[in-house]
């Protein structure tokens, strides 16, 4: 075995630890297994080996080409860097420390896009979560909570993107996990986006005879630009998407358990975003922190969840929003940073590939920025990991090369060793 065999073999290995920290802040009311492994000193040591295997396999799984390419992850990589050794000056006490480490997690996770360019490294994780992740999820399942299926099987979620390259028997499989998703907890609105929008958008490579390249990219833009759009109507009072009592006036309500057991009705159309975007940016206009934001180690003032702070500043240091989490973390540079990452990714994805399915990837990508605005949690997770494998194979040369049909192979190479890429 090589070196580079013996790097990606290593990528796969992460896939247990992450896996497993995805879902240590879910247990059920059985979850009593979870909540005794759950020991921060020991988790900090198995991430911090994770991350030394990431960045030392960048040289050996990449060429310069694609490193080239990879230029804007770069940026956002080094200014994200540059937050976190800001954080170590800011970091005041044990929280704001413990605060620095956990979210820079996330803010260091954008790295997988160095490792995945080469179609070997992607193949070799699904291969790995497949055979080996996937048959966990029947073990965990009485531990932890109905939402948290979503995250452990997210995996599963990014593969509809390729659903028409499945065989008939992995098409099944996929689809009935994604309904056990579903229907495990609809009021889990994260998951049931998450799980149905790729199945929406791998109906495109059935579209494709009609579906231009130009049409997708009038797509992809709008994709881009909706949520900046969205933001300046909120700000400018003339529309909120978040209320939507104000324009959807029927009921739309679920049941579902809240830690202590019991049912309890929930409102589907309930506005839990406004007030959160509003603390994020008073905070922001009291200390005058727009451009470089107050680093991983401290968070926004809420009058929501302060009570919630252990250093008594009524604080809280990340929310479910991922695009005020970088806003707040690392100011409008990062957030701009994000977005080129983002624009970059999906440009070459559409305009740039010869085949439909990274095509399909690059509007998802899109799709997965706008929700950046909406709910996406930037944590060291299997679902923040997949979505940076995916804007990996947007940037890599070696998958905007092939044709329809070798993507097909290299798909099915998941599930058939014989198949596998060399």
């Amino acid at each position: 075995m090589n070196k580079k065999q013996q790097a990606i073999k290593n990528i796969t290995y992460t896939l247990l630890p992450i896996s497993i920290y995805t879902i240590l802040p879910y247990p059920s009311t059985l979850g009593n297994v979870i909540t005794l492994i759950n020991i921060v000193v020991i988790w900090w040591l198995i991430i911090a080996v994770v991350f030394l295997i990431f960045f030392s396999s960048i040289k050996l799984l990449s060429d310069k080409a694609d490193r080239d390419l990879l230029l804007t992850v770069k940026l956002y990589l080094f200014w994200n860097f540059f937050s976190l050794v800001r954080g170590c000056f800011i970091a005041e006490n044990y929280w704001d420390w413990k605060g620095l480490v956990y979210n820079s997690m996330g803010l260091l996770l954008p790295v997988i896009a160095y490792i995945v360019c080469k179609p070997t490294v992607i193949q070799a994780l699904y291969s790995y979560y497949i055979k080996y992740i996937l048959p966990l999820f029947i073990i965990f399942i009485p531990f932890i909570s109905n939402d948290a299926y979503g995250y452990y099987l997210m995996p599963i979620g990014y593969l509809l993107l390729f659903l028409p390259s499945l065989t008939r028997n992995w098409k099944i499989i996929v689809l009935t996990l994604t309904v056990f998703v579903v229907l495990a907890d609809l009021g889990a609105r994260s998951n049931v986006i998450k799980f149905t929008v790729p199945i929406v958008f791998s109906l495109i490579y059935y579209l494709r005879g009609i579906l231009s390249t130009s049409i997708m990219e009038s797509a992809r833009k709008l994709l881009i630009i909706l949520p900046i759009l969205l933001f300046s109507l909120a700000i400018a009072d003339v529309f909120n998407i978040y209320k939507m009592d104000d324009y959807i006036h029927s009921e739309s309500s679920t049941t579902k358990q809240n830690e202590f057991g019991e049912s309890v009705d929930e409102d589907l159309k309930a506005d839990t975003r406004t007030f959160i975007y509003v603390e994020v940016l008073e905070t922001a206009n009291k200390y005058n922190e727009w451009w470089v934001g107050r680093s991983p180690a401290r968070g926004y003032e809420s009058q929501w969840f302060g009570d919630e702070d252990d250093t008594g500043r009524g604080e809280r240091r990340s929310n479910e929003v991922s695009i005020l989490n970088i806003f707040t973390w690392s100011g409008l540079i990062g957030v701009v940073l994000y977005c080129i990452v983002f624009y970059k990714a999906s440009y070459l994805a559409v305009q740039h590939s010869n085949n439909i399915y990274i095509k399909i990837v690059g509007l998802f990508v899109t799709f997965r920025w706008l929700y950046a605005w909406i709910e996406d949690f930037n944590v060291l997770s299997l679902n923040y990991m997949f979505l940076w494998l995916m804007i990996g194979m947007c940037f890599s040369k070696s998958f905007r090369a092939m044709t329809n049909k070798e993507f097909e192979y290299w798909v099915q190479g998941i599930f058939d060793k014989r198949l596998r890429a060399k």
